[in-house]
């Protein structure tokens, strides 16, 4: 099939763009760069460096797409919170962009990068595709605007559509590992003090209801998530829009990654116990039952994995 990866350039649209030509896909990146890498676009595809909503029409017009894989976006959300506006112009705006482009050139069949943060304060654990969808900042806000817009264009214009729901991304794939400014996730944070980057890891919150007090959080493997992203991608039903969350079902507490990271880099990264932080819940966990049962998805690789192939990538970035 041929192709078109938004925010290839990024680290999860990256992999996963990687994934695609490794399966033998004709893979067009389109990127602005604004937060990606233009030396993360493997090699084997074409990178067209614009945001959606100017290079989107021009580069679907041709009518030789099959499908659209949408990773573009702005995602830190403290950010979300300090500039909404800018948050819902970017998401909410690009990807509507993207999805007209879409109707115009005839493209029907799109796999969306979506995010259990649609959920916000969940009422149980692990958190079903079924629970209420009630986001507590305009990052979650966003994506499930564009969730709902997805289910618009498949009821109106025949569009397949699935959107995949996930928590915290880690670990690397053939070199491709994170590269934020700022870094806000925890494992590629804890790691670069490992590497020097920064004297201690904050640790917010020891007195949470969790077996050792500090919050459990969901994490998938990149590669998994790339599997996830070339499953969906056949599971494109016209005039339907899917939802999967993607997930451990069980999750890892802060003081445990900190401490797989200990063993697995040999540093004894210091810790700063910190008080909590505003609207952060005890238990973040989603449940993949259902893309198990109906696409035969499950998460393979364990936190070790992931840390131990996210370091890997760090020491030969140093």
């Amino acid at each position: 099939m041929k192709l078109l990866v938004t925010g290839g350039a990024g680290y999860v649209g990256s992999v996963v763009a990687a994934h695609l030509v490794q399966a033998g896909h004709s893979v067009v990146v389109l990127d602005d760069l604004s937060t990606g890498h233009a030396d993360a676009v493997p090699a084997g595809s074409e990178l067209v460096v614009a945001t959606l909503r100017k290079g989107a029409a021009t580069v679907l017009a041709d009518g030789s797409f099959d499908a659209v894989l949408h990773f573009a976006a702005k995602s830190v959300t403290g950010e979300s919170v300090a500039k909404p506006g800018y948050y819902w112009d970017q998401n909410l705006g690009e990807s509507l962009a993207l999805l007209d482009a879409m109707r115009q050139s005839g493209v029907r069949r799109i796999v969306f990068s979506s995010t259990a943060a649609t959920y916000g304060n969940p009422e149980s654990t692990p958190i079903r595709e079924s629970d209420p969808t009630r986001p507590v900042s305009p990052y979650g806000a966003t994506k499930l605007a564009i969730d709902t817009s997805l289910a618009s264009c498949a009821e109106l214009h025949g569009f397949g559509a699935v959107s995949l729901r996930y928590f915290n991304v880690a670990g690397a794939h053939d070199g491709l590992g994170e590269r934020h400014e700022p870094e806000t996730h925890l494992i590629a944070s804890v790691l670069a003090v490992a590497m020097g980057h920064g004297s201690e890891v904050s640790l917010f919150g020891t007195d949470y209801p969790t077996p050792d007090g500090t919050c459990i959080r969901d994490y998938i493997h990149v590669s998994d998530l790339a599997a996830a992203h070339l499953l969906a991608l056949d599971a494109c039903e016209p005039g339907r829009h899917r939802i999967y969350n993607l997930g451990s079902g069980s999750g890892h507490s802060v003081a445990e990654v900190i401490q797989v990271c200990r063993e697995i880099t040999g540093h004894p990264i210091p810790v700063r116990q910190c008080s909590r932080r505003d609207g952060d819940p005890a238990v973040l966990v989603a449940s993949s039952e259902k893309i198990f049962r109906e696409l035969g998805w499950t998460a393979k690789r364990d936190l070790h994995a992931m840390v131990s192939d996210a370091w890997a990538v760090a020491q030969g970035a140093s």
